[in-house]
């Protein structure tokens, strides 16, 4: 298995070289035959490519995929690739080539267990395809229209193989790196691979599909599409077929005579709502997603990566913008330190002072030249001076958030993103941290510590279990049987075989490639 992943690998490393991807690598960082090894990848790096992260998006395109994906999810891990890394990699495009009809209808035909013609009066050939699935325009024999996304043939295969040649780079360079182990490369391949489990699982989208109608079913002016769940499987997502304008067609919407002024302010307004009121928010927000129908509504598809964030978290956010709207600095910092982002050993007053250089420049200009997501970026970057641990949930908001006020600035480029972001974030300061929300949170409080202490008399028991398990283990050893010791000398001897044989084919590889050119 190993064997097979590092042959992947070869070529994954073929090609980062060759598109001059690896400029990327800090040399510093690097064991010496390490440092040789990129080296000498570089001598067939193709000219003319831009600047690394640019070079790097090219070489994930040409690897499937998989990779795409992978480079997506970078984007939201700067703390992982850096600042300038993950805003290179949001150009990545998840589009792929579409599979053939034929195709398309064995799947749905195998997932739904009845023909095509029995289920659909009419189905379309692709009219958008990504990564992972692609989407048809279905009508049902009562002259409904569905959107029917297909899960792509082998899917699910080819990403398992990637990834597990992906995890084994992971292990290899932390086994190697301290640096690879403090950024946590395995932690961040798993946390892909959860992420793409649950994608490949059209159930689950419908599932948070159905989830945002209910929370934004009385929102003025924002839908989503209704799921059909007759014709939902593990492989196909049966929806309500949307006819509107996508948000990138400014013509369109202006011929059509919709008020752009007044989407701008529902795009931002709708991600706050549900961010801050739900805790659940569309992660992927960006125009070809985002619809406008005839009746001049927000409607937004593909709800395929999605945000949640606690209730810690979202008083963490509303605080923190509304703090920087009124300018209170002291308070923004207090807000870090009570969330427990900001280690104790810090001084809150120091802390403010930072974020003041952020805040005050902001002041000094048009409502319309404030990016609310640059301000963000740069309060991560302030905080990583003061050891605040990257919050995942919170660089997925602020990725959105770039996304989404790009939207709202490409309708309006005058959208004042302060003065429209202020009502939400009012509301909802002052439903949960008003004298209401306070009540409510007493109330809750009290029903949980009842709860805890009806649970109190079995923790007592299963903790005299465990210290008597643990006493009698330190007395007598923890045994090992003689078969588990050469099973462990085993997998040790052929991990280090394989790493060792994946570095010298690497090095072979880029030799033969060094002779052939």
């Amino acid at each position: 298995m190993h064997f097979l992943s590092s042959l992947r690998l070869i070529r994954v490393g073929f090609v980062l070289a060759r598109e001059g991807a690896l400029s990327l690598i800090p040399q510093d960082v690097l064991p010496p035959f390490a440092r040789f090894l990129v080296h000498t990848a570089r001598l067939i790096e193709r000219d003319n490519l831009g600047n690394g992260a640019q070079r790097l998006a090219v070489a994930l395109n040409r690897l499937g995929p998989s990779y795409v994906k992978f480079g997506q999810f970078l984007a939201t891990r700067p703390d992982v690739v850096g600042i300038r890394v993950a805003r290179d990699l949001e150009s990545l495009q998840d589009r792929l080539p579409p599979f053939p009809l034929e195709q398309a209808k064995t799947i749905i035909e195998e997932a739904l267990g009845k023909p095509v013609s029995e289920l659909f009066k009419e189905l379309s050939e692709p009219v958008a395809a990504a990564s992972i699935a692609q989407v048809h325009q279905a009508t049902l024999h009562d002259g409904t229209k569905l959107a029917i996304k297909v899960l792509r043939p082998g899917i699910r295969h080819r990403f398992a193989r990637d990834l597990e040649a992906m995890a084994f780079a992971a292990a290899q360079a932390e086994s190697q790196s301290p640096e690879a182990r403090r950024l946590r490369f395995s932690e961040v391949v798993m946390t892909l691979k959860r992420s793409v489990i649950m994608e490949m699982d059209l159930r689950l989208e419908a599932a948070a599909l159905s989830e945002m109608a209910e929370n934004t079913k009385d929102d003025p002016h924002f839908r989503v599409p209704t799921v059909n769940w007759d014709l939902t499987a593990r492989d196909v997502l049966a929806m309500e077929w949307i006819d509107g304008t996508p948000l990138n067609d400014i013509e369109e919407i202006d011929r059509k005579g919709h008020d752009r002024i007044h989407l701008g302010q529902t795009v931002i307004q709708s991600f706050l709502r549900h961010a801050l009121r739900d805790g659940f928010f569309h992660a992927d927000m960006h125009p070809g997603n985002l619809f406008v129908d005839e009746r001049g509504d927000l409607c937004a598809v593909d709800f395929g990566i999605m945000g949640r964030m606690g209730d810690k978290e979202r008083r963490f956010l509303a605080e923190i913008l509304l703090g920087f709207i009124t300018r209170d600095y002291k308070r923004v910092a207090e807000v870090h330190f009570e969330a427990g982002y900001v280690p104790a050993l810090h001084s809150v007053e120091e802390f403010a002072q930072a974020i003041r250089a952020i805040g005050e420049p902001i002041h000094n200009r048009r409502a319309d030249q404030i990016s609310m997501a640059k301000l963000l970026t740069l309060l991560f970057e302030i905080t990583a001076l003061f050891d605040m641990r990257t919050r995942t949930e919170l660089v997925m908001l602020q990725k959105t958030m770039v996304v989404v006020e790009g939207v709202g600035r490409s309708l309006d480029p005058m959208l004042d993103i302060w003065a429209t972001a202020e009502p939400v974030v009012r509301e909802w300061i002052t439903r949960n941290l008003g004298v209401v929300g306070r009540t409510e949170q007493a109330g809750r409080g009290a029903l949980s510590f009842a709860q805890a202490l009806s649970t109190l008399p079995s923790l007592i028991t299963r903790s005299e279990h465990l210290a008597e398990t643990l006493n009698e283990r330190l007395e007598r050893g923890f045994p090992l049987d003689e078969a588990s010791i050469r099973a462990i000398g085993r997998a040790e001897g052929h991990s280090r075989w394989a790493g060792q044989l994946a570095l010298w084919a690497i090095a072979l590889m880029i030799g033969l490639a060094l002779f052939w050119s």
